[in-house]
């Protein structure tokens, strides 16, 4: 390609600091170096985690910084070294790497990867320890490793997926985080067994994809917990079997599900990130075997809490990121699912829109109507 080796200058959505509306305009992308692709973005969609670092809360929130990080594209150039994808490759960047060498993925124990977290925890590339993205010679921070919300991104190479070039990439983008999160956090992190009690907590797009995950490992009850009552109907149709509304009742959310499982769900999930509903889902647990999986992001400085007793007595707490799933080597697998229809994807897209609309986007991500929004970055 002609742009190869060049900077490219492109439309992203800069956040210059937390809370003030996300501004639109051209950025410099430099070449990707050794180690590094640069990949076109063609769909991105929004997630609460953009929204939560947007909002200054992230204790790791770095501005003036390109947030985005549900995506997909084109790989348009490699830097040296690179040979998992190549320039017209199809591929979706994904925020938890994969190296395959280092502790944890040797370790066949975890999807995390150790490799380049020293610099996505901090904006920048391994290489150098800079940023590829500037406006008027000012560096601007990366997100998560992908900064999704620009038409060209740089990421390294052991964070992207390279899949099927037939799948929608208007679609298929949504596989780069809260999808696989809630299918992950059934089939990994929990194993939910055919004809157990689930019962999940929070009924957005993660919750849904918890709801859906669970109907297929063969749940036979899956107990959705929303304060918003106008989720339930749409929840039906990814699996959920029975609605509870804690603001319906006097008891503790924990003693209802009780009271009606017999002593507890086998297995719980926490989709909202709020620390009493977390404990509330732990304690929801069977005695003797329930697991409960923490699958929300709290808000920094936050801390769980329950009796010991809880746990002494056979309940199991734990925790997943990105649904335990193996990101270079599994997202490829998901959407070879998608495209066999075993999986839902289009069902979660609620709203598409432009990347100048990318502030309407967010008001729709905060308004209890909306799973996921995907804006087409290149109209």
């Amino acid at each position: 390609m002609a742009t190869q080796g060049k900077v490219i200058t492109c439309k992203a959505a800069v956040a210059w600091e937390p809370n003030k509306p996300l501004s639109v305009e051209d950025v410099d992308v430099a070449p990707p170096q050794a180690g590094e692709v640069r990949i076109k973005i063609l769909y991105s969609a929004l997630c609460h985690t953009d929204a939560y670092t947007w909002s200054g809360k992230d204790p790791e929130g770095l501005f003036p910084c390109i947030l985005g990080h549900e995506a997909a594209g084109i790989v348009e150039s490699v830097g040296e070294g690179v040979t998992s994808v190549q320039p017209g490759d199809h591929v979706i960047p994904c925020y938890q790497a994969e190296c395959g060498d280092c502790k944890f993925c040797k370790s066949g124990k975890t999807n995390l990867c150790g490799k380049v977290r020293s610099a996505t925890g901090v904006g920048v590339m391994l290489s150098d320890r800079k940023s590829r993205f500037s406006v008027n010679g000012k560096p601007i921070y990366h997100f998560m490793g992908t900064s999704t919300f620009s038409q060209y991104t740089v990421v390294h190479d052991v964070s992207v997926a390279k899949i099927d070039p037939n799948a929608p990439l208007d679609k298929v983008c949504l596989l780069g985080c809260g999808v696989p999160t809630g299918l992950g956090a059934v089939w990994n992190t929990a194993k939910v067994e055919a004809g157990s009690i689930v019962a999940v907590f929070g009924l957005g797009t993660v919750g849904l994809a918890v709801a859906e995950g669970a109907k297929a490992a063969g749940a036979s009850r899956i107990i959705g917990i929303d304060i918003d009552r106008n989720k339930f109907e749409r929840a039906k149709n990814f699996g959920v079997t029975e609605f509870i509304n804690p603001k319906e009742h006097e008891k503790p959310i924990q003693q209802v599900i009780a009271d009606l499982t017999d002593g507890g769900v086998d297995y719980s999930f926490e989709c909202i990130g709020n620390v009493s509903v977390m404990r509330a889902a732990l304690e929801c647990c069977h005695k003797g075997w329930g697991t409960s999986v923490i699958v929300g992001v709290a808000a920094s400085g936050q801390e769980i809490s329950t009796r010991p007793f809880q746990l002494v007595t056979g309940r199991v707490w734990k925790g997943t990121a990105f649904g335990g799933f193996k990101s270079r080597s599994q997202v490829p697998w998901l959407v070879d699912k998608y495209m066999k229809k075993e999986i839902k994807v289009d069902e979660y897209i609620t709203q598409s829109l432009n990347l100048p609309e990318i502030n309407k986007a967010f008001d729709l991500l905060h308004e209890g109507g909306c799973l996921r929004c995907v804006l087409a970055l290149h109209v």
